[in-house]
């Protein structure tokens, strides 16, 4: 049974009172670059995987993307999309990623927005994204960064005073499931070093094109105090690859 956390009512109500939902994606702190390594997408085909609230494929369409179609397991995460979106270009589907099963070369672009952590097997996912690419297509994805997810206590080591003093890292190379919280509540995560994902890409056929490790915005880090702890430690990694 593929992990569906999201249709938790507990975790639903916490997730929807997040920035990035309320605000969209101007209140994800690594937006700025993810942005800046989507290609051109007027008249392109666009696929999302773990699209949410189809933030990104409302994005798409806006950039006049000719069709985008958003995929996601839960059940409320687009039952809020569909409410967002008036949009003919977009359409929604309800399955799995790992269960996805298009034409080959369908697809000019393929994006995902921190999805992939929460499935056991990414090689599965490259060979399938890379059937359903064009020739040129562009796979551009970020998940939590392998710093983040090596432990299952994913946070801070604090003081007596409860400062922050550093992230610890342990168990890097130690791949697979970590089980873990998130928004108070428990999460299944899979953990993969940054050579595993840069791999599994490059055996599938991809080019890699660009890896970034985002810090939040300037008006971000400005705006918020919390975010200046943003910048200790690499939160995401977003990378884009080429087939």
């Amino acid at each position: 049974m593929k992990q569906n956390k999201y249709d938790d009512p507990n975790f639903f109500t916490a997730y929807k009172q997040m920035t990035r939902s309320i605000k969209g994606l101007e209140g994800a702190g690594e937006w700025h670059v993810f942005k800046s390594l989507i290609p051109e997408l007027q008249n392109k085909h666009v696929l999302d995987l773990g699209c949410g609230y189809g933030w990104h494929c409302r994005f798409a369409s806006e950039q006049q993307a000719s069709s985008v179609i958003g995929v996601d397991i839960s059940e409320k995460m687009l039952l809020q999309a569909n409410e967002l979106t008036d949009d003919p270009t977009i359409s929604y589907l309800r399955m799995p990623i790992e269960d996805i099963n298009f034409s080959n070369s369908q697809f000019d672009v393929v994006i995902s927005s921190l999805a992939f952590h929460y499935i056991e097997s990414f090689e599965g996912i490259c060979k399938k994204v890379y059937g359903y690419l064009k020739p040129g297509g562009t796979f551009t994805f970020s998940v939590e960064h392998p710093i983040f997810t090596s432990r299952n206590e994913q946070d801070w080591h604090y003081d007596d005073q409860g400062n922050r003093l550093h992230w610890p890292v342990d168990h890097y190379q130690s791949e697979g499931l970590r089980a873990t919280t998130f928004l108070n509540e428990n999460v299944t995560k899979y953990h993969r070093t940054i050579s595993t994902y840069m791999n599994n890409l490059i055996v599938a056929g991809f080019t890699i094109k660009a890896v970034n490790e985002p810090m939040p915005s300037n008006e971000m880090l400005e705006n918020d105090p919390m975010m200046q702890d943003e910048t200790r430690r690499p939160m995401f990694i977003i990378i884009s690859a080429e087939k």
